[in-house]
């Protein structure tokens, strides 16, 4: 019995890193059976991470709209009218209490974004500051800031900046239907030029803006083709914010198992990334997301809010993260915890090995009742 397409003699090894992804490849795992789908992506999952952990990130706003982008699903473009007053940039010693306040919480990366679209000279040392705090209370730093210039990436790989997102959105053909303002490889270049100084990237896109697989697919061939994988792929659900054009157009919301198989695609083609929930995840019930940690999600934007959209409040992602046995990233597994996880890793890893083996259920393994299933 084969379990799915990538177990052909032909095939690439399961999780092996590759930067040379077709769409033809990609949109065979789109299109294989759910189930099949999720084993393959857990089993990857399993070879690089701890299964239950989550890494917790969160997202601080520290100057809010007034964008002179046009982005379609964005309320903080000044094009549009979604009722959010522009503000100036928040103080550095604010930022740096609230990041306290997200370590305290459980969050080990604090993240910073500002609306515009590229970054100011005169920003720079209110910036660094920022990062340089962040960084003295033992978190991982990342700032969204638009384009940047080589100069202004120095600076902050001087103020030891961890992470730099910046999102390519969609599939390249899909992306003028979004974007006009700022072009497709204006985003590769900058990307590059964060890779290129030893920073690491945050790189992902959004679901439900009215693409196709075709162009979901292509979103995540662009990642994963990069010289280097993303260190972060963020997959964010569409929020649809009142006033912007795509939900003026009425698109209409992408359907729970496309979502969950985009982020099965993503941990298959980049197994050593952190693959995160990031916006819509208020519309998100617990058994979505537990299907997205299932497809190997491990990282999630925790708080109240992400810049402007709403998000779970923190007590709800501990409530679920407790359900499914999970914990943050950084907190130790209780000796029990860790026995029982091992013996899992075990019994699912070698199904794998050299990514042949087909599947035997007498070995497949059974957490709760701590035994095997009988065929």
């Amino acid at each position: 019995m084969s379990l799915s397409p990538i177990n052909d003699d032909t095939a690439t090894l399961l999780g092996e890193i590759r930067h040379n992804w077709t769409r033809q490849e990609i949109l065979e795992l789109f299109n294989m059976p759910f189930m099949d789908l999720l084993f393959e992506a857990q089993s990857i999952h399993r070879t690089h991470f701890d299964p239950n952990k989550v890494q917790l990130s969160q997202l601080c706003s520290i100057k809010t709209g007034g964008c002179a982008e046009d982005c379609k699903y964005c309320p903080q473009s000044a094009r549009y009218d979604t009722g959010l007053k522009a503000s100036k940039m928040i103080e550095v010693n604010r930022v740096v209490e609230q990041a306290q306040q997200a370590k305290d919480a459980g969050a080990t990366r604090y993240c910073m974004g500002a609306a515009w679209r590229d970054l100011k000279d005169r920003d720079m040392d209110q910036i660094c500051a920022m990062i340089e705090g962040v960084k003295d209370l033992g978190m991982e730093s990342c700032v969204t800031l638009g384009m940047l210039t080589e100069a202004q990436i120095g600076r902050f790989k001087q103020s030891g900046l961890d992470y730099y997102n910046h999102n390519v959105d969609t599939s390249e053909e899909y992306y003028k239907e979004i974007i006009t303002t700022r072009s497709y490889q204006d985003r590769l270049d900058t990307i590059s030029r964060v890779r290129d100084a030893g920073i690491n990237v945050c790189s992902g896109g959004i679901i439900g803006m009215g693409e196709q697989e075709t162009d979901r697919a292509g979103m995540l061939q662009t990642l994963a083709n990069m010289e280097k994988h993303p260190d972060s792929v963020p997959i964010n659900k569409l929020v649809q914010v009142k006033g912007t054009p795509l939900y003026d157009d009425g698109i209409d919301e992408i359907e729970n198992f496309d979502f969950i198989r985009t982020i099965a695609v993503a941990r298959i083609m980049m197994p050593k990334a952190y693959v995160r929930l990031s916006a819509g995840r208020e519309s998100m019930d617990k058994l979505m997301q537990s299907y997205c940690f299932m497809a190997g999600a491990n990282s999630m934007f925790y708080g109240e809010k992400l810049l402007t959209t709403p998000n779970p409040v923190k007590n709800k992602d501990m409530e679920l993260l407790t359900e499914l046995g999970m914990s943050p990233e950084g907190h130790v597994m209780s000796h029990q915890d860790m026995a029982k996880e091992a013996k899992l890793t075990d019994k699912i890893v070698p199904l794998k090995v050299g990514g042949h083996q087909e599947f035997d259920p007498a070995i497949a393994y059974n957490s709760r009742a701590d035994q095997p299933i009988q065929q």
